[in-house]
């Protein structure tokens, strides 16, 4: 489970909270004709600008952001190392029975093509096609998030233009003029607080964990095509290795090291 991103809804809505609760009454930003005007309207604006498909995997979209990513590069080094290494003592049937636990959809496919004997660049194009497949799918499905973060500050705006009419009817009753302003502000907060602390943090963040996905499926289309070409396990660990940071690289040899031991 990724905690930053929990520790960070905390973070940020703990210290509004807290600025609140410091200065005043947390009731004063309370107010359920706001919240209904801005909840009410930028739901019904993603609804009309999204697919029916996106917004069914709303909640499951948004789960997404807490989980890590179930295979590290470090792991895929190691685990096409052994893969190499079996099918240059073996041949590459004999992969057949490591494919069985492979859990990734990608990998699997990706395998099953060498083994059957694919040319690298049909086996390249395809799997290249299914990345391209996995960014429109993500772009989709962030769109949504991408929508409220922009439309949330928008009904917020609405909501005060409300307020303000109300306002501006009862001039007459100078008492109603500063409460009445303060729930029109109260709009425009809540609509900032939705875009910036949910709507917008949520679509940086499967952004990144396209650009991660996205990165590790070129590290499998570049093992694919090493493991197909029967090279030597030394040279595909250096080129794999390639794709990590001078950290990462480090970890990756000191668990080779262990394995030697």
């Amino acid at each position: 489970m990724d905690i930053f991103s929990i520790l960070g809804f905390i973070i940020g809505i703990g210290f509004i909270l807290l600025s609140i609760l410091t200065s005043g009454s947390l009731l004063t930003f309370i107010d359920i004709p706001s919240i209904l005007i801005v909840l009410g309207g930028t739901a019904g604006a993603i609804s009309v600008s999204s697919k029916g498909k996106n917004l069914k995997k709303f909640f499951k979209i948004v789960n997404l952001i807490y989980k890590e990513s179930k295979v590290s590069e470090i792991q895929l080094v190691e685990s096409f190392t052994e893969y190499v290494t079996k099918a240059r003592r073996e041949g590459l049937l004999s992969l057949e029975d490591s494919i069985q636990a492979i859990e990734d959809s990608f990998i699997k496919d990706g395998m099953m093509m060498v083994i059957d004997g694919m040319e690298p660049e049909v086996i390249k194009r395809t799997l290249t096609l299914k990345v391209k497949g996995i960014l429109e799918r993500h772009k989709n499905n962030r769109g949504v998030f991408d929508t409220g973060a922009a439309l949330a500050p928008a009904f917020g705006m609405i909501g005060t233009l409300i307020g303000l009419v109300n306002m501006l009817k009862n001039l007459s009753d100078p008492s109603s003029i500063g409460p009445q302003m303060s729930v029109a502000l109260i709009t425009t907060f809540y609509g900032s607080l939705l875009a910036n602390v949910f709507f917008m943090p949520i679509s940086k963040k499967l952004k990144a964990k396209t650009s991660e996905e996205v990165f590790q499926k070129e590290m499998v289309i570049e093992a694919l095509l090493i493991l197909q070409a029967g090279e030597n396990p030394t040279v595909m660990r250096k080129k794999l290795l390639a794709y990590l940071d001078e950290k990462e690289r480090s970890q990756a040899e000191a668990v080779n090291n262990q394995d030697e031991n």
